[in-house]
């Protein structure tokens, strides 16, 4: 009895060894997992530490490579070939230079042309003004010229004045006629050179007739002809009434007086 109990206790602490032993070498197991893993971590962070430097450096490399390649180049070159190339940058400076002034020089020229080529059109449909010409309004001499820089004697005043028109000699009665084509502005009469007619003309052009002795043939704001009768040769002149029966005769250009032999025609 003794024996076996003996036995069993054998047993006993034999099993509890093995399952120490079994406990021991797990936790030894565990233990080096643990470790193995630290050790894989930190391998592997070490090289990724190792290969971003590397690409760091790798970039530094190329710069540096880079830096000296192009101070190789400048070194390598002799005075005179960076002579030369400067000397090229300059002519090629000068060229584009000169090209950019050509070209301003033929665009200005060819603004010239084009403004001295231009030409003015007139607008279609415009018509020609014709230049206005005076027929005598009756026929006879001229007694008396033009004068407003020059004097000439009146008998009627006895004194040299200016005249600014003709007289031209015609007996009483005999018909006057519109010197040119237009429109009665007035019939009065005037207090120096009695009875008056005005007729308005194109361009701005008007003539009288004085000293007549009726105006029995138009009537104001009527259109006359030329040709036309408008009155007759009177003595109505009170400026003129010493000299013999006559016609008056003045035209005006743009409200002033000009020479009415000029016009004549």
């Amino acid at each position: 009895m003794k024996k076996d109990i003996r036995l069993k206790n054998i047993g006993d602490k034999h099993i509890n060894d093995k399952i120490i032993s079994y406990v021991v070498m797990g936790a030894i197991i565990v233990a080096i997992i643990i470790i193995s893993l630290l050790l894989y971590s930190q391998k592997i962070n070490k090289d990724v530490k190792d290969e971003t430097m590397t690409l760091e450096e790798m970039t530094g490399v190329l710069e540096n490579n880079n830096e000296t390649e192009s101070a190789s180049t400048e070194i390598g070159k002799t005075v005179e070939e960076s002579e030369n190339e400067i000397q090229q940058e300059e002519m090629q400076n000068t060229t584009t230079q000169n090209t950019t002034i050509n070209e301003t020089v033929e665009s200005s020229n060819v603004s010239t042309n084009t403004e001295q080529n231009t030409t003015v059109e007139e607008p279609e449909g415009t018509e020609e003004v014709k230049e206005l010409t005076f027929q005598k309004p009756v026929e006879g001499e001229i007694v008396r010229e033009f004068a407003q820089e020059n004097l000439v004697y009146s008998e009627t005043l006895e004194e040299w004045v200016t005249h600014n028109g003709i007289d031209i000699k015609a007996d009483k009665t005999t018909v006057v006629k519109a010197a040119e084509a237009g429109v009665v502005k007035s019939i009065k009469n005037d207090p120096r050179y009695g009875l008056t007619i005005v007729i308005e003309h194109d361009d701005t052009y008007q003539t009288v007739y004085s000293n007549l002795l009726t105006s029995e043939f138009v009537v104001e704001g009527e259109t006359v002809e030329k040709g036309q009768s408008i009155g007759t040769v009177g003595n109505s002149a009170v400026f003129e009434i010493a000299d013999e029966p006559h016609l008056h005769f003045e035209i005006l250009k743009d409200a002033i007086q000009v020479d009415p032999s000029i016009y004549i025609k």
